[in-house]
């Protein structure tokens, strides 16, 4: 078995995890190779990091022929990971250094049991819908997806945005708000919930499209089947937008012709035997517990 390991960020605090980690890795004689620049600041806090394999861009990892990646994060470390990718079907398997962590789902004293369960093959794939974006004139180039979703917003103060919203052709609705957001079922727990929109199963075949911080409060988050393609029109007093496919961000003007659908690709998410999306959502969320005994 052969492991790609990807990450971001990290701190001093995670670096006896580290240590554990790779040492699992090694007692178990797995063969793993680590991003580079993410190996390179493991480097810089844990000077005898062991000099394993290295890739620093997507040809030379599909030339280790890896069978699964690792990440070692959060949420984000997953989305960025995902991108990285670019529509590979190599699974993720998501350990969470971070605190929520509704994609990261395995926590780090369950790392000798995930990596147990990745060698036996006894795990469960969870596999995830993609948004595709499109653009006129081009923004994201040839990473034009996203797990979680795509949003446009405001830049810095500046008054609100109009977006006009047309569904499959067919004029929806004109937003006056901070901004808009399409979400996948994936991202439905994210920045779309955080804003009031509904949390949709993994496999419910929708997307989800949640105002910011809209003008007109007869206007809430509606539910679209994930068939349908989303046109985008924006306007406002700066004419200058941040549009964002998960943690991409480029500068959009009203110039630009948005077209937002569900992606042929997926992302392919590994989970323990054990974890349910229902499972996590009650663990994460704090549901079926009593607080008034708190």
């Amino acid at each position: 078995m052969k492991i790609g390991i990807y990450g971001q960020h990290i701190d001093s605090q995670s670096i006896e995890y580290l240590q554990s980690f790779f040492s699992l890795l090694d007692r178990k004689e797995i063969e793993h190779a680590t991003y580079a620049p993410f190996a390179d600041k493991i480097q810089g806090l844990w000077s005898d990091f062991p000099a394993s394999g290295r890739y620093l861009n997507t040809s030379e990892l599909s030339a280790l022929s890896v069978d699964y990646m690792i990440t070692l994060g959060g949420d984000g470390t997953i989305l960025s990971c995902v991108a990285f990718l670019e529509n590979s079907d190599i699974p993720i398997l998501g350990i969470n250094l971070g605190r929520l962590g509704f994609l990261a789902s395995t926590e780090m004293r369950f790392t000798e049991q995930a990596i147990s369960v990745l060698q036996d093959k006894t795990y469960k794939v969870s596999e995830r819908s993609l948004l595709e974006v499109k653009t006129d004139p081009d923004l994201f180039g040839p990473s034009s997806f996203a797990l979680n979703d795509f949003t446009l917003h405001k830049r810095d103060t500046s008054s609100m945005v109009i977006i006009k919203a047309s569904v499959d052709g067919e004029y929806l609705n004109t937003y006056w708000a901070d901004g808009l957001i399409i979400a996948t079922p994936t991202g439905s727990t994210g920045y779309s919930l955080s804003c009031g929109g509904p949390i949709l199963f993994p496999r419910s075949g929708n997307l989800v499209m949640t105002p910011i911080a809209p003008h007109n409060l007869n206007v809430r988050p509606i539910v679209v089947p994930d068939s349908s393609e989303i046109t985008l029109e924006i306007e406002g007093r700066s004419r200058q937008f941040l549009a964002t496919l998960d943690s991409r961000s480029k500068t959009i003007g009203d110039q630009h012709e948005i077209r937002v659908k569900k992606s042929s690709g997926s992302a392919k998410l590994i989970q323990l035997p054990e974890t349910t999306f229902s499972g996590t959502l009650r663990q994460k969320m704090g549901w079926g517990t009593d607080i008034r005994n708190f």
